[in-house]
């Protein structure tokens, strides 16, 4: 009687089978949230917006965001598919159009998370440079979206990081180039390294590496810089560099108005070229006070500057790693108070923290180097 009784109960309360239970159902939306902020790629986390709803409805939460391009392509390539509100060009970066592709036809819903634009009345967008490309249903099978569309049903993002597929300055192959800026409303300081060669350690068995080794040098710049296009050829980095940065500043306005909740904004390269670097009080300086745009190219103006150069013939870094021709820049707006441009006169530490090791060491050393200033009008 009693196993009878068993097997009634059985049939009325079944156990559940274990291949039918959700497990990510008993995880609180604070641990997704976690783990979805670890992700952070806007591509993957678009993926998981098509998973299921709750995904869908936890995706737009996350904080951290990064954004990654995988090519450029010219406005002149791209006019056949843009939109034709799309009626602006500017010349060279600002002809970019920046373009996400691998998002692939079995994530029609992310068309649906990206969404249309919402309109936006605090600030006109410029000309579409940045683009983000997804398969739908049109005979062209590709949507492009820009940053602002594929970002604007994030609600609550603190960091965000987008990454270029590479730097846009064209250098020869064994120069180093390396530049971090960093923006308010404009230009508050730039900082730029370079080296016409580098040898790394396997390389300086070659005794051309290793006949320049001017250990005993005072510091001073050798009369042969000016003569041979050294000079020159700082100057041209330096302004490249410059162009490069208020370019990716003037393209980011339309997401730092529409993302109040930004605390750090970093705007990079896949080849760690350039990196444009702002905080929350330079974001909100950004929104209280509009960027002046240069009226050659659609990009932020640059103020006039004061410079200090250090210039080393041949620099050794402690991991063996010997730059050739070594230059280290560093830029300020001319229009400071008497007390700050005192204080940063003596605080070099914004300098030598630029850049990540082994650059960060070679900063620090041509820093102890002889100081040479320069000037440059506002462009």
């Amino acid at each position: 009687m009693s196993s009878q009784r068993a097997d009634l109960a059985c049939r009325i309360f079944p156990e559940p089978d274990a291949y039918q239970i959700d497990h990510f159902d008993r995880l609180p939306d604070s641990l997704l949230l976690l783990v979805f902020n670890k992700i952070g790629d806007v591509k993957a986390l678009g993926r998981c917006c098509v998973v299921s709803r709750r995904f869908h409805s936890l995706v737009p939460q996350v904080e951290n965001v990064v954004v990654r391009v995988d090519c450029v392509i010219s406005d002149d390539d791209s006019s056949s598919s843009s939109a034709s509100s799309d009626k602006s060009r500017g010349p060279f970066w600002n002809l970019l159009r920046l373009v996400f592709g691998g998002i692939v036809k079995p994530i029609q819903t992310l068309g649906q998370f990206l969404g249309p634009k919402r309109p936006s009345s605090s600030s006109p967008s410029p000309s579409s440079s940045l683009a983000v490309g997804t398969d739908d249903d049109s005979d062209a099978g590709v949507t492009h979206h820009s940053p602002t569309q594929v970002l604007k049903n994030f609600n609550e993002i603190r960091l965000l990081r987008i990454e270029l597929p590479s730097g846009e300055l064209g250098i020869e192959d064994g120069v180093l180039l390396k530049w971090r800026a960093d923006f308010g409303s404009t230009l508050d300081n730039c900082v730029v390294l370079g080296a016409s060669s580098v040898f790394h350690p396997k390389d300086l068995t070659d005794s051309s590496a290793t006949a320049t080794n001017c250990t005993d040098d005072n510091g001073s710049i050798p009369d042969s810089f000016y003569t041979n296009g050294g000079l020159k050829l700082r100057v041209v980095w330096t302004i490249s560099s410059l162009i490069a940065a208020s370019a990716r500043h003037y393209l980011l306005q339309p997401i730092i108005s529409e993302h109040g909740t930004l605390d750090n904004l970093v705007l990079t390269d896949a080849d760690g070229q350039g990196v444009l670097y702002m905080n929350r009080e330079q974001l909100e300086e950004l929104r209280v006070k509009p960027l002046s745009a240069s009226s050659a190219s659609k990009r932020t103006l640059v103020p006039a500057l004061n410079m200090r150069l250090w210039y080393a013939p041949h620099l050794e870094l402690p991991d063996g790693v010997v730059l050739k021709g070594a230059t280290l820049v560093a830029i300020r707006p001319s229009e400071q108070s008497p007390n700050t441009a005192k204080k940063e006169a003596s605080d070099l530490s914004w300098v030598s923290t630029a850049f990540e090791e082994p650059y960060r060491t070679a900063a620090t050393m041509l820093v102890k180097r002889r100081t040479y200033c320069l000037e440059m009008n506002s462009f």
